[in-house]
């Protein structure tokens, strides 16, 4: 492989080509193969076919495991009955709140989030129970979906976090440390949240409490708050890795599902595990592709070319900050979050580190940003999803998002500006 010689116009049409394929609306194995064999053929020897071996050397990693465990074990609980467990719980603790349905639906989806790792499930999962009760006991439905939709989205950022692990693996990044940062965000973001449901609601005064009700509940729905303690406080300790983690994390979803729960026969577990394959049988190719992209540039130094270029136009970290803050956030908008995470980490990763950014924070910025992605048109997963799922149409849930949008901008503008909300646990 030749080295990158300075041409800063060849260098500068990767990205362009890259946008332009996702303008086109192309598949992400097809932008992802361009860009690699232009990239081998532009800044290499010419000899596309390194591509194969370089794409299996960038994939032979441990922490690789960990991303088939977490969805497998998001799936086996998503399944199962934590969803509704955990909201009996929520809403019992929260029965006598102002605005105290409001408040649960927030805390379950956060709860499930930690569980299941993923915003969408959480939506789905959440989302089917609380809508009808929050329209039967009266709450306004602007507010009912824009709080489902944005409370969703805590997946993201919630510990075990699939995108925090592809950032860690395209960055190199300690997956725990971004476990732990993660921690204060999502904390940060539930707390806004929540005190936007309680003014919004205050009027709304479902109960009082039972503590007979409470207890039950706290019984039947402990085993699934017990799960992110477990994996959070085993990384953090040191008792294991964010790779075997995730092997935990697969072993106590279904010892809680099957034996404790008893929720899920082995015929449906064989289900859930057959779906997961399948997933994985598409991810993986393209994972391998992007890795190999990743150590090719790396190797040639295109990275160090756009950090060279950038330093010169872009000099103190605020302004890097709100200009990567602009570019992600637009990026959100027309990208789903794994594509974006995959191209993009490990060409604004080195720009960040150059202004003096730590990587786990920008890590946290970086999803962040994304994971407001979800809930702006066109392309907002949860959007979509919500507008199937509760029979709304696109732009009413659009609409109701908005207050929550605003939360999520005055979190990301705190975390990107406050390193320590994210940073405070990591050593």
């Amino acid at each position: 492989m030749g080295h990158l010689e300075g041409n800063t116009m060849t260098t500068f049409l990767l990205p362009v080509i890259i946008i332009v394929l996702f303008l086109l609306r192309q598949n992400l194995i097809v932008i992802l193969g361009t860009a690699t064999a232009y990239a081998y053929w532009a800044f290499g020897d010419g000899v596309i076919s390194n591509i194969v071996v370089d794409a299996w050397d960038a994939a032979n990693r441990d922490i690789l495991l960990s991303i088939p465990l977490f969805i497998l074990a998001g799936n086996i609980m998503s399944r199962g009955g934590m969803a509704s467990r955990l909201i009996d719980l929520m809403k019992s603790l929260t029965a006598p709140i102002p605005g105290g349905l409001a408040i649960a639906t927030i805390l379950s989806c956060a709860a499930f989030a930690a569980v299941s790792g993923s915003g969408t499930v959480t939506l789905l999962a959440i989302g089917t129970l609380m809508y009808p009760a929050l329209i039967n006991a009266g709450y306004p439905k602007s507010f009912a979906l824009g709080a489902l939709c944005a409370a969703g989205t805590l997946g993201i950022v919630v510990p075990p976090s699939i995108p925090l692990i592809l950032y860690g693996i395209m960055t190199q990044t300690s997956i725990g440390d971004l476990f732990i940062a993660g921690i204060g965000p999502a904390l940060l973001l539930t707390v806004l949240m929540l005190g936007y449901a309680m003014m919004q609601n205050f009027s709304h005064r479902d109960s009082n409490w039972d503590l007979s009700y409470i207890l039950k509940s706290l019984r039947n729905g402990i085993w699934a708050l017990l799960m992110p303690i477990i994996i959070l406080g085993g990384i953090y300790t040191g008792y294991f890795t964010a790779t075997e983690s995730a092997a935990v994390a697969v072993v106590y979803s279904i010892i809680v599902e099957t034996f404790i729960h008893k929720e899920m026969k082995w015929d449906v577990l064989f289900d859930v595990i057959s779906e997961t394959t399948k997933l994985l049988g598409s991810l993986f190719p393209v994972l391998m592709i992007a890795l190999s992209l990743n150590v090719f540039l790396t190797y040639e130094e295109v990275p160090q070319n756009l950090v060279a270029w950038m330093s010169q136009r872009i000099n103190d970290p605020t302004t890097a900050l709100l200009s990567i803050n602009l570019f992600l956030l637009l990026i959100g908008c027309i990208i789903d979050i794994g594509s974006a995470i995959l191209i993009l980490a490990p060409m604004l990763g080195p720009i960040a580190s150059s202004q003096g950014i730590d990587p786990v924070h920008f890590g946290i910025i970086m999803v962040m940003n994304l994971e407001i992605g979800y809930l702006t048109p066109p392309l907002g997963l949860n959007l979509i999803v919500a507008m199937g799922v509760f029979k709304e149409k696109f732009w009413t849930v659009c609409k109701a998002t908005i207050p929550f949008l605003l939360i999520m901008l005055t979190g990301l503008m705190m975390v990107s500006f406050i390193p320590k909300i994210a940073l405070f646990m990591v050593e």
